[in-house]
Order: C-alpha cells, then structure tokens, then sequence
C-alpha cells in the first residue's frame, strides 16, 4: 500500500525537535540533524534489544490493580466490567490497559516520543464516517492517548496479536508470521512517511474503499463477502438506526428504552426528578459542550433540541466509567441525533511517560486531553467531537467527551480471524498507527531508528510471545480471584 492511500506514520517525537517550531528563534533542524537523532536513539537502545521482556522488581498483583480501577467506577457497573473481561485471555488483556501500562513503564525506550494511542490493540482499530461520508480505517479509541515513547502502541498492539492467535487456536509460527508482517509494515509506512511533506503526511488517510479494492486479490470469495457484509452494515449505522433500536413511543413521547444495567433512561435513573428540572440541568451541561466545539458546529449543533438521556455500557475495559447517551431531535421524530458523553479520566500511563517526553503544555481536562489526541492522530475525526467539565448528580466533578453515538461505525470480529486475516489486519493496523505517529511525532528521526532491517520487528515477535505467557499468568490470577469471591464477575452482559 502506498503512502497516499492506507497507511502512515507518528507524532509528539524527539524533545528537540518537538519543540523546534515554538522556538522561532531557534534554527530548525536539518532533515539530516533528524536522521542523527535516530541514529543516536539506536545506537542508545538497539532495536534488537527491544525484544527483552522487563517488569517491576516490584510488580503490583494484577487483580489488586483492577480492585484500584474499580473504586473509581460505577459500584454497579464493576461486576459486568469482569465478567467482559472473564471471557478470554484477549478479553483481559483488553480490559487490563493498566497493568500492562505498568509493565511498559520499566523498559528502556529510544527517547522519539509520539502522539500514542494509549491502548493500541487490534480492536481498537475500525471503519467510521468521515465529515465527506467517506469509510475511513484508523484508530478509534483515545481514553488513554498521551505523549510518550513511540514503541508502548506498537508493543501493545504486537501483544494483541499473539494473544489475540492464542484464544484462535493459530500456531506459534502463524503467530509470529502475524508480529513480524504487522511491524514491518509500521516500518516500511513510517519509512514512506519520512520521505513525504509534511502536508501529505497529514492528508494520508486509509480510505476503506480503496483499502479493500487493494485486498480483494488476496481475499477468498467468502472473505469478501464478509468484508463486504461487514462494511454495509457500517455504511447503515448512525443516528437513525440507532433511533429505531434503542428508543420507543411512551405516552411522553419518543424515549430512549430501558435495557438495564446496559442502558437506564435517566427518568429510571432518577425517578423523582422534575422533567422540566432535567431538561434544564442537560441544556447547561450541553452548552458546557458547546462551547468546546468549532464556531460552525455550533450553528449546526443549535438546530436540536434535547429529548432523553440515559446511562449507558460501553465496550470492556471501559465498563464502569460514567458513560450516558443523549437523544437530540432537530426539525422531527425523523432527524434524530444520538451523542456518546464518555468519562474521561487520567490515562493509565499518566506519570509513567519519561519526563523528557511529557507534554510540555497539558491539556485543562482529561476530556480535552481525549479529544486533542483523537485529533492529532485520527485523518478525520467526527464532527460533534467535544469535551465538558461537570459536576454529577453525586456532587464529584468529572471530565467527559462527547462524539456522535454510531457514526458509520464497524470493526472486525478478532475472535473469528483466521491467520490469514488477521495478518493482513495487523498490516492495516501496522500502516494506520504508523500513519498516525507520522502526524506529531519526528517522523525522520523513527524511520532512521528502525532503519530497513528486520532487527526490531524480530524483536518484537520475541517480546510478544513473552508478554503472552505474562498476560496468561495474570489472566489465571484474575480467574481464581472471581473463583474465590474476592472479585465479584457477571457474565453474559
């Protein structure tokens, strides 16, 4: 795949040249000055030694870090939380973005820092609508995003892969061959990227019908017809069919339904509460919105009205978080719009990023933090991105982005992959994440670390596998503490 179609490169990078462009006093550094620091970052950790697998002296046990996430989160909520969690070792791995967050703060890194992700593993990756209603393939999850060391997104997503081929059934050697297509195709995009201008960088993006025009050689014909059912049911989601499925005419009017605990209408929620009371309490905090959003979203934005609320469960690690959707109603019934308002607390790698590529000017709040990661690596992001700060019904103030509920969404099913596709997964994830890194980070200075040889790559086929075994153990763990009564898990929801 070529650069101006599906895949790319980094962000926030080197400090020096992070902050090259502020410092307009400063001479810029030379494409060659960039190639340096590559060299000199490889010369300080060798991609090869990126393969050892290094962990606290004092590891934290697995499930007390869980019991730590959980008092934070919705009381109710933590049980669904394990048992999502429960159903495979992928599953856990999924869920458990902390623990393997503690683990990568120990390890050397090269020092090219970047725009992470947080929690790069495979099904955080999908389809979505751009602004053009275009099908997009990128990144699509962002609690966690920060600015730190390049290699935690792609370990983390080498580590889905094998534990990911594990719970599959594929063998060691399709394992590997995954690892190794899936990082050489980071490295061969982030080479491409390196060698373009900086305005194509950001123009590259991975659009899904020129993505999947690409891969329909290699594809059997039921493959492609997965592929395309898959994607036709994407091109279908948004806010219509998520009205039809989640709302119901009451005597009140059009409401969004109950489905408890996965979905609870704020009127279940708070039963006492004055309608005329909560619709003034939501117009509040939706202006609090509003004001994050650009001058022309607010103009389109004010053309709703506000309907209904209600709590929602999302996803598996995330279960627990404060998470509510809003039904929003423009000139009808027929022109509904649906927003995911998600709490966003601090990433799980913040205070574990090496000081020397922190952030220099942090965002105001954790939904701000969300929503400018999501810009900074995303090729188009929704146009209802925004962020807000407020105090909940409990009286605790919290931080939270909002985004449209189903936007076109889709992603693939990791658990019925073959090895067959789920290594030409790991290379479209392999190219977006390069993609992505290429917009913040130094781009020249990576691509000159990596270098065209299978030395990191290899390294990262040895790393994973060891993580593996890691991830089992602390899968165990967590089992036997459901078993024992210590942690409580409810299945099925």
């Amino acid at each position: 795949m070529s650069a101006s179609t599906p895949m790319a490169t980094t962000p926030t990078a080197v400090r020096t040249t992070r902050s090259a462009p502020a410092d307009r006093g400063s001479r810029r550094l030379t494409p060659s000055d960039r190639a340096r620091l590559g060299l000199a970052a490889r010369a300080a950790l060798p991609p090869r030694e990126q393969a050892e697998l290094v962990l606290p002296p004092d590891r934290p046990d697995p499930v007390s870090l869980l019991e730590e996430q959980a008092r934070s989160r919705v009381p109710d909520l933590v049980p669904v939380r394990h048992g999502r969690m429960l159903v495979s070792p992928f599953a856990f791995l999924r869920g458990n973005a902390v623990g393997m967050a503690t683990d990568l703060a120990v390890a050397r890194v090269s020092g090219l820092g970047v725009q992470l992700c947080g929690d790069a593993h495979l099904s955080n990756f999908g389809v979505f609508g751009s602004p053009e209603r275009r099908l997009l393939f990128d990144v699509n999850d962002f609690d966690e995003t920060i600015a730190g060391p390049w290699e935690w997104d792609v370990k983390r997503l080498a580590v889905s892969l094998v534990v990911a081929g594990r719970c599959n059934g594929f063998s060691r050697k399709e394992r590997r061959k995954s690892v190794l297509e899936t990082v050489r195709r980071y490295r061969d995009a982030g080479a491409e990227f390196a060698t373009m201008r900086a305005l194509d960088v950001w123009y590259a993006r991975a659009d899904i019908d020129e993505v999947q025009e690409m891969l329909r050689a290699k594809l059997s014909s039921s493959r492609r017809r997965n592929v395309d059912q898959a994607l036709l049911k994407a091109r279908g989601s948004g806010s219509l069919k998520s009205f039809a499925k989640l709302t119901e005419l009451t005597d009140d009017g059009v409401r969004i339904k109950a489905d408890p605990p996965l979905v609870v209408p704020i009127a279940d929620f708070l039963p006492d509460l004055d309608r005329e009371e909560l619709e003034t309490g939501v117009r509040n905090l939706l202006n609090l919105y509003r004001r994050s959003l650009p001058t022309e979203r607010r103009v389109l934005f004010d053309q709703y009205e506000f309907v209904d609320m209600a709590r929602k469960v999302v996803g598996v690690g995330s279960v627990g978080t404060r998470c509510w959707i809003v039904l929003l109603r423009g000139r009808d019934d027929g022109d509904p719009l649906f927003l995911q308002v998600k709490e966003a607390g601090p990433s799980v790698l913040k205070g574990k990023v090496p000081t020397a590529l922190r952030q220099r000017s942090a965002p105001r709040n954790d939904g701000e933090r969300v929503v400018v990661g999501q810009r900074l690596m995303q090729a188009a992001s929704d146009i209802f991105l925004g962020w807000q700060r407020t105090e909940g019904i409990d009286g605790q103030t919290r931080d939270f982005y909002v985004r449209q509920l189903r936007d076109m969404k889709g992603s693939a099913v990791v658990e019925k992959m073959d090895p067959a596709g789920m290594m030409m997964y790991g290379q479209l994830c392999g190219w977006t994440l390069a993609r992505a890194h290429a917009r913040s980070g130094d781009r020249i200075a990576l691509a000159t670390y990596l270098n065209s040889d299978d030395a990191f790559p290899e390294a990262m086929a040895e790393y994973s596998e060891a993580y593996a075994d890691q991830n089992e153990r602390d899968y165990r763990a967590f089992v036997d503490a459901v078993d024992s009564g210590r942690l409580e898990a409810e299945s099925g929801l």
